[in-house]
């Protein structure tokens, strides 16, 4: 018979929203959990095109401080921004944030390299960093950590860059705020499978 722990580790990985700073595991064990699950994550020929910014304390909040600030510029009202603004306080309000990117020298390089496939690298690069995204957001459930995924990206690149060195070449794609778990997630609704899947046993 089929193990299906690893299936209930998979609903276990949920976006949690109310995430806080009540957090037992170090920094550096965060780090280095982070750091080595990206590094496990598989990458269309080997090429490894993820990169990462791993963030705790002041650095964290930094993140969240210039999407608020960043957004009063595009949200039509005052009420609006109120709600918009509560929405970033809860993702500050966690233990850290994971910023990924995607390394654009090494995708055009591939495609110089490999031009029969040249148009395909760009989408295996997302396939890439959406498998880091998800083994990360899981191996953090695990440790029963909290975390959710946002993508306020292209609008804050320039801030983001020029607050925390980023290389030229690499490319934001998403927010990962994360932290201890201090409110449940929603509740989950899925496709009904006819509508999803198509078998066939010969």
């Amino acid at each position: 018979m089929i193990d299906h722990s690893y299936l209930e580790l998979l609903k276990s990985r949920r976006s949690i929203r109310t995430i806080g700073k009540n957090v037992d595991y170090s920094k550096e064990e965060i780090t280095d959990l982070v750091e080595q699950v990206i590094k496990e994550s598989p990458t269309a020929f080997n090429n490894q095109t993820v990169r990462s910014i791993i963030l705790f304390g002041k650095s964290s909040d930094l993140v969240w401080e210039i999407i608020a600030e960043r957004l009063k510029a595009e949200v039509p009202s005052p009420e609006a921004y109120d709600r918009t603004k509560a929405k970033i306080d809860s993702f500050e309000a966690g233990f850290g944030t994971i910023l990924y990117f995607s390394d654009r020298p090494t995708i055009e390089k591939d495609m110089a390299q490999f031009a029969l496939y040249k148009d395909n690298f760009c989408d295996w690069s997302e396939q890439g960093l959406g498998g880091a995204e998800i083994n990360v957001w899981t191996a953090l459930a695990n440790v029963g950590l909290g975390a959710n995924l946002q993508h306020y990206n292209p609008l804050i690149d320039d801030q983001i860059k020029q607050a925390f060195q980023v290389p030229d070449g690499w490319v934001l794609r998403a927010q990962m705020p994360f932290g201890s778990i201090e409110g449940p997630a929603d509740d989950k609704d899925y496709l009904a499978d006819d509508l999803r899947f198509k078998v066939r046993y010969n």
